[in-house]
């Protein structure tokens, strides 16, 4: 979960797909997203990722985020490829081709780390990488539910 901030000052939170590229967190936000308003206007956010099964491991970043402006197809296949298997990855990259999007970073400087399934003592980074693995992350989607909401509610986003 990605959370933003709204022009108001409220938070705007979204599941998004991740990966853990060396020293960060990557996503990649569509342009025109409202996500990427939130950002271009103000950099903090907070990521949080967690395992909806034992051992309910999980990790929340906040930070100042770094938006990237290039091409994002290979990343966008990569982080795909963790939630869809390679090929589709490939596919769902390949179908997105003419969309372009943004590489958000975001360096964990002090995360926030959990273990429910365990004795908290020794957590650190560590688990959070681990957490980050594609093989120990189990994640969940939400089924999708269209809100037209009022004027002044699509205003705030």
């Amino acid at each position: 979960m990605l959370a933003t901030t709204r022009k108001n000052g409220s938070p705007y939170t979204s599941p998004v797909w991740f990966r853990w590229a060396s020293e960060a967190f990557e996503i990649v936000i569509a342009l025109g997203d409202v996500k990427l308003r939130h950002l271009e206007r103000d950099r903090r956010c907070s990521l949080l990722v967690f395992e909806a099964v034992p051992p309910f491991r999980g990790v929340e970043v906040r930070g100042e985020a770094t938006l990237t402006h290039c091409d994002v197809t290979e990343i966008r296949r990569s982080i795909a490829g963790r939630y869809l298997g390679p090929e589709g990855g490939k596919r769902f990259a390949a179908a997105r081709k003419d969309r372009p999007g943004v590489l958000l970073q975001l360096v964990p400087v002090e995360p926030r780390v959990w273990d429910l399934g365990g004795p908290a003592s020794g957590l650190a980074l560590r688990q959070a990488q681990r957490l980050a693995s594609p093989k120990r992350t189990v994640f969940t989607r939400p089924p999708t539910r269209k809100v037209n909401g009022t004027q002044a509610e699509r205003e705030r986003r």
